[in-house]
């Protein structure tokens, strides 16, 4: 019998799902503390929760036969997921479960706005009639950006065509193959889509790259008319820079479901009448809480029977399945794909992935899904792992194209990538030294050697006397301590490329430094997470 406890209020659906399982017994026990729960939790086969449980190492220390925890919700930060891992215990979100409820939302938001309700809806209350004040526009004919063409992003295009709206599609990562065959306008440039839109709508996660996205240089390339809705993540909008354009009138307005601190600090919003905000309601529904509710259920049941994993956010225990070698290569693809996406600008056309010698010999799409992972992850703000990162890559048309050729060159074995974007065309290659110590051996047609570890900054360069000391003194001022440092030159192109090892990462200011030289071309820095 499956032993299955609940510890957070969960929609009846789902715990009516559970009990109608033969194989699962249902215990529902909420609001308990966090000694309680440790004391309990090693009786269970598997655990459910929501936002209110915390699963800390404390509550994982003695973990029994618990096997799986799933979250009715996207949200895993209640779950210390590094123990959970130790401790061989799969964790699972339900990230679909809110798709309709939070598009839906944004178009509330956006007829709300272009209509006025809530501000005439307040006039009414407070005795007024005051129909002129309150001339609205329609939203037929206008033209919706969409940031973000993920689940989300998606549905918000496809209930925007239905009322008519001429919708345009802007993605940082890559965009879906069928996004034409829908009537979305995928443009390339972020930019280029703010100035076209009248109406500009947010649906991407918290990363590098999107955080402060639209800010007051942004905005200002923006329609005086146009409108931005954010139903996604608060931090993606510099909202100093937002509140002052809707004060001063640059754009026409905006509508606000999530905020960088929750509840919100910055309470001036609220007093602005061309802005409506809501308390993160984008996956609050009814339908919604019941979706999450019977996904979790089936998910981690399915989990505990080992039929099917979905929506997981680790996976114990593999490894111990895989060949030695598959293992060994897993560690170093991750990195060589973090390497990847961190020196190649753009967003994906191509990956073309070559395995040579021993690797070539055994299955290693572990491998090839490991650098799925290492690629993809700085674009997301979910743990990405072998089961959740291809079918993200497959959502935004990502594909692999891999080659195998048993016959080596310089080394045993070697993997190599070839990554080809709308901006850059880019290939790294790895090999594995000695029983397990992975190694980078090249970037594009520049030979050297670099371990892939800790802080490392990459410098592309001209080739000519100097360099090395010019960066030595830099470092030298930041009092950045150099470890190791690789370098590849090709002499008859006069181009060089210098990988550095450092004890810590270089501040903004020293970066600005590099980037000054006169022989720098460009500066990136990489930080691998520990083993």
């Amino acid at each position: 019998m499956i032993k299955i406890l609940v510890t957070d209020k969960l929609a009846q659906e789902g715990l009516d799902l559970l009990a109608n399982m033969d194989d699962v017994e249902v215990t529902v026990k909420t609001g308990v503390s966090e000694d309680e729960l440790a004391g309990m939790i090693g009786q269970y086969d598997g655990l459910i929760i929501r936002s209110g449980t915390q699963v800390t190492a404390k509550v994982l220390e003695n973990s029994g036969r618990l096997k799986g925890v799933a979250r009715a919700g996207v949200g895993v930060d209640n779950v210390d997921i590094t123990v959970a891992t130790q401790k061989g215990v799969m964790v699972m979100n339900t990230p679909d479960g809110n798709t309709i409820s939070a598009a839906e939302h944004t178009i509330a938001l956006m007829m709300a706005m272009s209509r006025y309700v809530v501000q005439g809806c307040t006039s009414l209350k407070a005795g007024k009639w005051d129909r002129k004040k309150f001339m609205g526009t329609q939203l037929m004919g206008k033209t919706l950006g969409v940031v973000g063409m993920g689940r989300i992003g998606m549905a918000v295009a496809r209930r925007a065509q239905g009322l008519k709206m001429k919708v345009l599609g802007f993605d940082p990562l890559a965009a879906p193959d069928n996004a034409d065959e829908l009537g979305i306008e995928v443009i390339a440039n972020l930019d280029e889509l703010i100035g076209k839109c009248d109406y500009l709508t947010l649906h991407v996660p918290v990363t590098d790259e999107t955080r402060g996205m639209i800010n007051a240089e942004r905005i200002a390339k923006m329609k005086p008319t146009a409108r931005i809705i954010n139903v996604a993540r608060g931090p993606v909008i510099n909202e100093d820079d937002l509140y002052a354009a809707l004060k001063e009138g640059k754009i026409a307005g905006a509508a606000l479901d999530v905020f960088a601190q929750e509840p919100p600090e910055n309470r001036g919003f609220e007093e602005l009448d061309n802005c409506i905000v809501t308390p993160h309601l984008g996956a609050s529904t009814e339908e919604a809480q019941i979706e999450v509710a019977i996904d979790a259920a089936k998910e981690l049941v399915e989990a505990i029977r080992g039929t099917q994993v979905r929506n997981a956010v680790n996976v114990p225990g593999l490894d111990k399945t895989l060949p030695e070698i598959v293992r060994n290569y897993r560690g170093l693809a991750e990195r060589l794909g973090l390497v990847l996406s961190t020196i190649t600008p753009g967003k994906i056309k191509k990956v073309e992935v070559t395995y040579r010698g021993d690797i070539a010999q055994v299955d290693a799409s572990a491998v090839t899904t490991a650098f799925t992972v290492g690629l993809l992850q700085k674009h997301f703000d979910e743990p990405l792992n072998i089961v959740n990162a291809p079918v993200l890559a497959k959502q935004r048309g990502i594909s692999f194209d891999v080659v195998t050729n048993a016959e080596s060159h310089d080394f045993a074995h070697t993997m190599s990538v070839r990554l080809v974007t709308d901006q850059a065309d880019r290939t790294i290659k790895g090999t594995i030294v000695g029983k397990d110590i992975p190694r980078v051996i090249g970037v594009d047609d520049f030979a050297f050697e670099m371990s892939p570890e800790g802080t490392i900054m990459i410098i592309f360069n001209d080739d000519k006397p100097g360099v090395i000391g010019s960066v030595g003194s830099i470092c030298g001022k930041h009092s950045l301590n150099i470890g190791t440092m690789g370098v590849g030159r090709l002499k008859d192109q006069n181009k060089a490329v210098l990988a550095i090892s450092m004890d810590k990462g270089p501040e903004p200011e020293a970066i600005k430094e590099f980037q000054k030289l006169d022989f720098v071309k460009s500066v990136y820095v990489i930080e691998f997470p520990n083993s």
